[in-house]
């Protein structure tokens, strides 16, 4: 179990003056002195926030890839300049084959290609329940078919020249125990937090989640969606919900409105103590 849990935002959509805002998200995490990245952003340039917060980044003990899209990963390269002893955890799924419709057209919107043969030496893949350290947990999703969340999402893998709907095999949670309860981070939660929150329970057993951190994949859902949505976390025990990235701000209006203090926005620069 964790004591002393912090996160910092490194980047984010949205930043105060003085920091770099992009569509992306990384987060520092100190846990019991442990120093875990989660994400890299889609530049390097959450090594210059890191610096402008005064975030010792040489000192990150672990890194950890979220999902195999370009707008987490994309800074791997940057990190990996500036911290030369981390190994960052990819789940075993990982491939630089992810696509996505944009302007209507079908777009490459994975891992920079290249990155997962030039730095090798410095990723490993995971796979099932990964113990990261002591209360620290990596998990994988339970089903293995969103066939009908990833059309609606417009996300898709290519294989062997086909394209087809992404199973999101590459995604995982972060989840990390602390004395109020289990605080759970997926960076974009594109399987639908309702799906995730069950995976958590099911696989580490029946327990408290006291907190959600990161983004929700929203900005393309209905009022009426996001009415039954804003149901299931008011009744989903959560305390906290901290979200930012792809959640859009419709749904965080939306959410807020109905939620109230128990959903606040992150942003570049906003932290936590748990």
């Amino acid at each position: 179990m964790i004591k002393n849990l912090k996160i910092t935002v490194l980047i984010d959509n949205i930043a105060p003056e003085g920091l770099i805002c992009e569509w992306g998200l990384s987060i520092l995490i100190e846990a019991d002195g442990r120093k875990i990245l989660l994400d890299t952003g889609e530049s390097g340039q959450f090594v210059r926030n890191a610096a402008t917060l005064q975030t010792d980044l040489p000192e990150v003990d672990v890194g950890i890839l979220s999902h195999a899209h370009y707008d987490h990963a994309d800074g791997m390269e940057a990190f990996f300049a500036c911290n030369d002893r981390a190994e960052f955890l990819l789940r075993k799924g990982c491939r630089e084959n992810c696509f996505g419709i944009r302007d209507g057209v079908l777009r490459y919107n994975g891992i920079r290609e290249g990155t997962l043969s030039r730095f090798a030496d410095r990723i490993r893949f995971v796979s099932g329940v990964f113990q990261v350290d002591e209360g620290i947990w990596l998990l994988p999703h339970r089903a293995a078919d969103y066939t009908q969340i990833a059309r609606r999402s417009e996300l898709f893998v290519m294989e062997n020249g086909r394209v087809r709907p992404e199973d999101f095999a590459h995604e995982q949670s972060l989840v990390i125990e602390t004395e109020k309860g289990l605080v759970v981070f997926n960076s974009c939660s594109h399987t639908g937090v309702k799906n995730i929150l069950t995976d958590v329970r099911e696989m580490l057993g029946e327990r408290n989640v006291y907190a959600y951190v990161g983004g929700l994949h929203l900005y393309k859902l209905t009022d009426a969606e996001l009415s039954v949505l804003a149901d299931e976390l008011a009744d989903s025990g959560i305390s906290q919900i901290l979200t930012g990235h792809c959640t859009g701000e419709h749904a965080f209006a939306f959410l807020r409105q109905r939620l109230g203090e128990q959903i606040r926005q992150i942003s570049a620069g906003f932290t936590c103590v748990f």
